[in-house]
């Protein structure tokens, strides 16, 4: 990784020693070691000689219009506001490293940007005279080559990050009005009469920003006194809940999005499955594992949807199980879970249980079984108009069936089923589904009526996803049921007749699982 000594400057005195300047905003510790060149003769040399930069602006791309018309959805439940989308900065991971950087869902959904947004960019929608809100995209465009940012700030110059788009560039791309981020103070301070109302939790230096301009405009009629002011944040509240509602059905540039997200996964676990052979032999299978889905997710999409769960045997009864550290055994299962997101961040969330060794025991399959009829059973029962519950009420139908047919239940199925009861829920303490899009958990900040207790639509994704997991240490279990545990998870779409499975092509039932491992082995 290349030294990021460039956020200082340094010239050379006559007696041969550094002298550093630092910029203005830069707030890493890399003083201690800069080396970059600072003098005038430099400056003037680095900014000439360099050819044109070639245009990739034109046409806009599919997504965009679909943004608009989200805008514009949003825009009728605030008319009177102005609002404030952030697609949040970059996330620190130590010192002069960032992680890997992602918008927030919410920009993305309105804007139509994904993998390739630039950090730090704003979407504001002001109200309109004529109705409605008129909406520019503020961000940080290309600096010219004159410039020390160009060469000498390792968080965004051209040399170090890569070259950012013109106004112009992302106006045509997005078809929406933008302006450079220098800008963006200068349009929240011109507030008129609207009420700035903003996604808090995506920029937090913008949100303090903004909370101080409240504050400002505070009377001391408003809190008793001037020390009493507080910021009010109940329509920031309504914003990031309408803005996740919107979520909730998907078009079908959206459905398209998912099914390309799904077709990649099934291919990373194509090739988990061919690499078995490799990953029984090391000692850290699981890391190879993640390491071979994660290799398929960065060649067909952005990145991994989510942290790769990658769980060999007891391992498999952690939920989310993300260390990865364990080794990969014959004759144990192994549980992953995992997703392919898109450049447009739209990701998918698929989990497969296999056997190690190709072949289910006897436990395992009936493990298994159950945990797939409990799942084919909420699938059954998929079509617009029934509840978003009732999907979870199915799968646990079954799973306290057959965990009482098992003997593993103090009570019978029908008295586990009960509300003050729920003895099964100790081997499936998770919800059998969520919503799926943008984020992983989609729409998390839908109201629970629109969710859990929501009516299903045609155009909803979500996961059915039953488990059944036994413990090594349970003692409420035998032996042998002790150290398994399975989850099988696919992606479904509501249609105007049922559902479809969109991860149906993925191998399901303990036949097909066999099949498909000694397929894997060539």
């Amino acid at each position: 990784m290349a030294d990021t000594t460039d956020a200082d400057t340094t010239a050379t005195t006559e007696t041969g020693a550094a002298a550093v300047t630092e910029p203005k905003d830069a707030p890493r510790a890399t003083a201690n070691r800069s080396t970059t060149p600072g003098s005038d003769a430099f400056k003037t040399y680095i900014s000439q000689g360099w050819a044109e930069r070639p245009s990739r602006g034109g046409v806009a791309r599919p997504q965009a219009a679909l943004a608009a018309e989200r805008r514009a959805a949003l825009s009728a439940l605030f008319p009177d506001a102005r609002l404030v989308i952030p697609a949040g900065p970059a996330k620190q991971r130590s010192n002069d490293t960032d992680y890997p950087y992602r918008a927030h869902s919410a920009f993305a959904h309105l804007t139509g940007w994904g993998s390739d947004t630039v950090p730090g960019s704003v979407l504001v929608m002001t109200p309109s005279a004529a109705g409605g809100h008129d909406a520019v995209l503020f961000f940080r465009e290309a600096a010219g080559r004159d410039s020390d940012e160009f060469y000498a700030n390792p968080e965004i110059g051209e040399f170090w990050t890569g070259a950012r788009p013109s106004a112009e560039e992302v106006a045509a791309d997005l078809a929406i009005a933008t302006r450079g981020l220098a800008e963006l103070d200068a349009a929240l301070d011109a507030a008129g009469e609207a009420e700035t109302v903003l996604v808090r939790e995506a920029d937090p230096a913008l949100t303090a920003r903004i909370d101080a301009q409240r504050l400002s405009v505070v009377t001391p009629e408003d809190t008793g006194s001037p020390a009493g002011a507080a910021v009010d944040t109940s329509r920031d509240d309504l914003l990031a809940r309408d803005a996740s509602e919107l979520r909730l059905v998907k078009d079908a540039w959206e459905l398209e999005q998912m099914r390309l997200a799904v077709e990649a996964t099934a291919q990373g676990f194509d090739d988990v499955v061919a690499d078995l052979a490799a990953i029984v032999e090391h000692p850290r299978g699981e890391r190879l594992v993640e390491g071979t889905f994660n290799r398929r997710a960065r060649a067909e999409g952005n990145t991994v949807g989510y942290d790769t769960i990658a769980a060999s045997g007891p391992h498999a009864c952690i939920l989310h199980w993300t260390r990865n550290d364990g080794p990969v055994l014959p004759g144990d299962l192994i549980l992953i879970d995992a997703g392919v997101e898109l450049e447009s961040y739209y990701t998918a969330d698929i989990t497969r249980t296999l056997p190690v060794s190709g072949t289910f025991t006897e436990v395992q399959r009936r493990v298994y079984e159950a945990v797939r009829e409990a799942a084919d059973a909420a699938f059954a029962i998929v079509r617009p108009g029934i509840r978003f519950r009732e999907i979870h009420a199915a799968a646990m139908e079954v799973i306290a069936a057959r965990t009482a047919e098992w003997g593993l239940l103090p009570v019978s199925a029908e008295e586990s089923l009960k509300p003050e009861a729920g003895y099964h829920r100790r081997y499936m303490v998770h919800g059998t589904s969520h919503h799926l899009g943008l984020d992983v958990h989609d729409c998390a900040q839908a109201r629970r009526d629109l969710y859990i207790d929501g009516v299903l639509e045609e155009g909803m994704v979500f996961t059915i996803e039953p488990g059944l997991y036994f413990q090594p240490d349970d003692l409420t279990v035998p032996e042998e049921y002790r150290g398994i545990g399975v989850r099988i998870e696919d992606d479904i779409v509501v249609t105007a007749e049922g559902a479809e499975n969109l991860s149906a092509g993925i191998p399901r039932t303990a036949d097909e699982v066999e099949a498909w491992i000694a397929r894997g082995r060539g």
